[in-house]
């Protein structure tokens, strides 16, 4: 899908970083509307809401199963046939070859879009020397990033930071999908490669991924609201 073909509404997932499955039914309810895309990750998963997928799905709502997997190929194959089954529009695993190799041969023929978790966006060169990686964290997602486009690979998550440069290596034929999104004068909390909707949008992001600056609100619909019209605002 070509950015041109992206939904506006669509380009911002909220992520359900919530305890239990009532506690997302309730955000969902308080979102309305105004919410088409749901990330669900390791919390919200282990609580028992990967069956909420089917039913965001049968409301018509997008879901991107953030589990990361990262295993031998086979094992992240019948996984990643297994997501495919629930419904999701994405799913994430970690960008090692065989690790990317296993998931497209999973998905197989049905929608599910793989992505490619690159570097997470909580660490900096720093921890990655700490975890034994000689490169710099923009070397390494620009290696991850060549590797992905090779094995098939539909989209690829990263920092805001990495989006102009991935641009260039991989143009439109992926999406990129950025977490680290924090709408001005919000707290970066644990991200350290952070930026605005408006400014990951311009740099060329397709999708925004935004969970506590949402879902901690006051008023979750107006945040997402606002978020919405910096993305049309950036957009043109």
């Amino acid at each position: 899908m070509t950015p041109a073909e992206i939904a506006p509404k669509d380009r911002l997932i909220v992520a359900l970083d919530l305890p239990s499955v009532d506690a997302a039914e309730a955000m969902i309810a308080k979102l309305g509307d105004s919410v088409t895309f749901y990330k669900i990750g390791y919390q919200l998963a282990y609580a028992g809401g990967l069956p909420l997928i089917g039913k965001l799905a049968d409301r018509g709502k997008k879901v991107f199963a953030d589990l990361k997997m990262h295993d031998i190929g086979n094992t992240v194959a019948r996984g990643t046939e297994s997501v495919a089954k629930l419904g999701a529009t994405f799913v994430t695993v970690h960008a090692y070859p065989q690790t990317m190799k296993g998931a497209v041969e999973g998905r197989g023929s049905a929608s599910l879009k793989i992505l490619a978790v690159t570097v997470l966006t909580s660490y900096d060169d720093d921890d990655l020397h700490a975890a034994g990686y000689r490169l710099s964290v923009s070397e390494l997602v620009e290696a991850r990033a060549q590797q992905a486009q090779v094995l098939g690979v539909d989209g690829l998550v990263s920092s805001p930071e990495e989006v102009g440069s991935l641009r260039k290596i991989v143009g439109h034929q992926m999406s990129l999908v950025t977490p680290g999104i924090r709408p001005a004068g919000a707290a970066s909390g644990d991200q350290k490669r952070i930026m605005t909707p408006s400014r990951a949008i311009a740099a060329g992001a397709d999708y925004l991924v935004v969970g506590r600056p949402v879902v901690e609100a006051a008023d979750p619909k107006a945040v997402a609201d606002t978020i919405h019209a910096e993305i049309a605002q950036a957009l043109g």
